[in-house]
């Protein structure tokens, strides 16, 4: 089989922009393609997603340990004949400065996987050879096999870095794109789920993998990007033995739609039967209900619709009153608040279950790995357990109250964090139960003892 790292120099030299225009030209071929990203992020996965019509999967090496990487990546590579791992930020970029925890080169690792490298090459020629031989040479364990040159000026050009690193690196470039060769990638947020459900975006991967085929040679990338196949060593996404059935009613549009997979896999796992409704299309809580998820999103751009969507607010507000174990991650942390307040200063009322409001800002809030401790009374994570997960948002809180939902730990220290009362747990950092699967058996025991 093929598996491959496509990993960048750094941030912006096009990685999403030849990852799905890859995927698409191999899908053409009539490969069949899995997507996988590095790192935390939900957007470039709903590309994925949307241009190979399989579910594209977070691995990330600070959140999940080895094994379950390697179990996510050849659990969903099983029947497919290209598996593409899209890289995050640079590609030894992670947690830290000092090693390669949370970069694309620890999962290349940790996958035994070839890295295909792309480099923004615009008005360089052969210095563009030492930076591809600084990043051969940093790690010695990092399997870079080929080379892709980004934003170039003309086909000479690509003639001239192809010799400089050909020569230097001992590693073929597989080829390039020249500067406006492909429109911009479309929106990365308002409207996005909408428009790729309606099949807006079809037209764009087409026209990407139409670019591709003409500039880069695919043969090559498949002759030099075989790989071992990977073993299934964590047992944690199988299915658990003694489990009761227990509905969990999720909400999921174009709102709310930040949700990591191998959490679906292991609330299903554990015998979860998740029911999907829409507080957008002002749809109400499933009736057989017996837990709620509301995850993350941009609730903030579709806030005036939210605002007017009763039958929604009403009955999860109620279910909520009704002790029904809730965690609201981010945006639908946002949501359960009194009143969202848009980056204009025009406020929307939401549902007031949570004391106070949260306003949008054009600055970034908060960002990066968390690490989680519960406090008393947290249905999801006691004070001695330990989970992972992230945060990123450009909203910030405003209002009071003393209920806590738990501790979280970053690079600039620890914080109290969300908001805990009765059985509703809600917050701005997104969990990632594979970090710690405890918590899915905690929610899971906690909605058993509810009687609705």
């Amino acid at each position: 089989m093929n598996r491959f790292v496509l990993a960048g120099t750094g941030s912006g030299v096009g990685k999403t922009t030849f990852t799905i225009g890859i995927m698409r030209a191999l899908m053409r071929r009539g490969l069949t393609v899995q997507g996988f990203k590095c790192g935390p992020d939900y957007i470039d996965p709903t590309y994925h997603t949307a241009v190979t019509r399989r579910s594209s999967r977070n691995i990330d090496s600070f959140m999940m340990t080895e094994d379950v990487v390697r179990t996510i990546v050849a659990r969903n590579s099983i029947d497919s004949d290209v598996s593409i791992i899209e890289g995050v930020m640079g590609f030894y970029d992670g947690k830290s400065p000092l090693s390669n925890e949370g970069s694309a080169a620890h999962i290349s690792e940790i996958t035994d996987s070839p890295v295909i490298l792309i480099v923004n090459a615009a008005s360089m020629a052969r210095s563009v050879a030492a930076i591809v031989k600084g990043f051969q040479q940093l790690d010695k364990n990092a399997n870079i096999v080929g080379v892709i040159a980004n934003q170039l000026g003309s086909k000479g050009h690509f003639e001239i870095i192809k010799t400089a690193i050909e020569h230097e690196c001992n590693i073929p470039v597989l080829g390039y794109l020249q500067k406006g060769a492909v429109p911009a990638l479309p929106s990365r947020h308002l409207g996005l789920v909408p428009a790729i459900e309606r099949g807006e975006l079809d037209p764009y991967f087409d026209e990407l993998a139409a670019a591709i085929e003409a500039t880069v040679d695919l043969d090559l990338l498949l002759q030099v990007t075989k790989a071992t196949e990977l073993e299934q060593t964590s047992k944690i996404f199988e299915i658990q033995g003694n489990t009761q059935e227990i509905h969990l009613a999720v909400a999921k549009d174009a709102a709310f739609n930040f949700y990591y997979e191998e959490n679906f896999e292991l609330l299903k796992a554990n015998g979860a039967k998740l029911h999907f409704f829409s507080p957008l299309e002002n749809e109400p809580v499933p009736e057989q209900a017996q837990g709620l998820y509301i995850g993350g999103g941009f609730p903030e751009e579709f806030a005036e619709k939210l605002a007017q969507n009763e039958q929604a607010k009403t009955s999860i507000k109620q279910a909520i009153e009704k002790g029904i174990p809730t965690l609201a991650e981010c945006g639908g942390f946002m949501y359960l608040t009194e009143e969202i307040f848009n980056r204009e200063g025009n406020g929307y009322k939401m549902l007031g279950v949570i004391p106070g409001s949260v306003r949008m800002q054009e600055k970034l809030a908060a960002l990066g790995y968390r690490e989680i401790t519960g406090v008393e009374g947290n249905f999801l994570i006691g004070e001695q357990e330990l989970a992972k997960g992230h945060e990123f948002h450009y909203s910030v809180y405003e209002g009071n109250h003393e209920t806590p939902a738990y501790f979280t730990k970053g690079r600039f220290g620890a914080k109290k964090e969300g908001y805990s009362h009765g059985n509703l747990v809600a917050g701005y950092t997104h969990f990632h139960f594979a970090s710690n699967p405890q918590i899915v058996k905690n929610w899971l025991a906690a909605c058993l003892e509810v009687r609705v």
